[in-house]
């Protein structure tokens, strides 16, 4: 265990494992053999056959489980070259619910695979996926961004109005990459499937809006029947306008940092839409409340002037801000829905995004 990696032989080990890129079924495996759980995916066997090298141990440095896992750890190569730092993301364990956002998967390692390389986005270097298409599975196997110096912000960190701002040129640069949409048809509405098959029955919904993540609501804004006639109406205006390469999920727990600046992680939700879900639900996201309402509609401008200085068309001033003001109710419905995350995370994603809908008359601009 006493081995120590270098710069230049990680560089020439992580080239070699470029050459074997899987976006299939690792050669020689069987579409079974996707991991159940994470200690099967760490095994040096089946770490062997997804990175194409031999590996002799593996050494876990940190777990993190959300509805996803991420695992660190360290791959000793069996010929005595220096250890390589990754990080694998897949949705492990026996859970039926966890096991049925495998489309999510797919889609995360498609990004990697097929569209990552043509953006001008900081993003995880994968350094290869393993997708079983019948099964609707996937994992991801990156280079581990910690142990390169970056840093992740935590779900609950409070951004400062000039971190929101570098933060969003981020947003901007992946809307700029919207021509990708057209050769890439696999990249749907997500905003659609919330707006035609609702996760859960109204009751469901109020339950959820009437715990704990409810509290500092209004109660006209915290309302089941409202909230998802809302999404539809929202869905239904956003498909009229440009369509943008949308991260879909942009706060703060999805952001990184390095020297290079900031940088976006999970794209589980990745999918066209109008740019305006996107920095609605961001903005609102990572600034706390009292910084929002004084920084947000400066903020709206800055990321404008950016896109349009990326060459992008992007509406006057006040058409965007009516889009902003209505596109929140898409991040306030996914934290509304949301049951798998730490609860202290889930009430103050409700509270930040319920306040800005209460704030802007979000449903009074929808009409419902």
């Amino acid at each position: 265990m006493g081995r120590r990696s270098t710069p230049v032989t990680n560089a020439i080990v992580f080239s070699l494992l470029r050459t074997y890129w899987r976006t299939g079924i690792v050669t020689g495996m069987k579409q079974t053999e996707i991991p159940l759980l994470l200690e099967q995916a760490l095994e040096p066997s089946w770490l062997s056959g997804a990175l194409g090298t031999p590996i002799a141990a593996v050494e876990t440095v940190e777990v993190i489980t959300t509805v996803a896992t991420k695992a660190r750890f360290r791959a000793l190569p069996a010929d005595g070259s220096g250890p390589l730092a990754l990080c694998i993301k897949g949705l492990f364990g026996d859970d039926p619910m966890t096991r049925m956002g495998g489309p999510t998967m797919v889609k995360e390692a498609d990004f990697y695979g097929k569209i990552a390389a043509h953006l001008a986005v900081q993003a995880p270097t994968c350094v290869t996926s393993v997708i079983v298409r019948d099964e609707r599975q996937a994992v991801v196997i990156m280079r581990d961004l910690i142990a390169e110096g970056a840093t992740f912000c935590s779900a609950l960190d409070p951004f400062t109005a000039d971190e929101a701002a570098a933060s969003v040129e981020q947003v901007a640069a992946l809307h700029a990459g919207r021509g990708i949409l057209t050769a890439n048809p696999w990249i749907t509405r997500r905003i659609d499937d919330f707006a035609n098959r609702p996760h859960m029955t109204a009751e469901a919904l109020q339950d959820l809006l009437d715990d704990p993540r409810g509290d500092f609501l209004p109660a006209d804004t915290k309302d089941a029947e409202r909230l998802p006639a809302g999404i539809t109406v929202l869905a239904a205006r956003d498909a009229a306008r440009p369509q943008f390469l949308v991260h879909g999920d942009a706060h703060a727990g999805n952001i990184f940092r390095t020297t290079q600046g900031t940088g976006l992680i999970d794209w589980q939700l990745l999918q066209s839409g109008g740019w305006a879900l996107d920095v609605a639900y961001h903005l609102c996201a990572v600034l706390p409340v009292e910084l929002a309402e004084v920084e947000e509609r400066r903020l709206l401008g800055h990321y404008l002037d950016h896109a349009r200085g990326l060459g992008l068309t992007m509406p006057d001033a006040e058409t965007a801000w009516a889009q902003y003001r209505e596109a929140l109710v898409y991040g306030f419905y996914l934290w509304s829905i949301t049951r798998r995350v730490d609860p202290p995370i889930i009430r103050e994603f409700t509270k930040r995004l319920g306040l800005a809908v209460a704030r802007h008359g979000s449903f009074e601009l929808l009409g419902v």
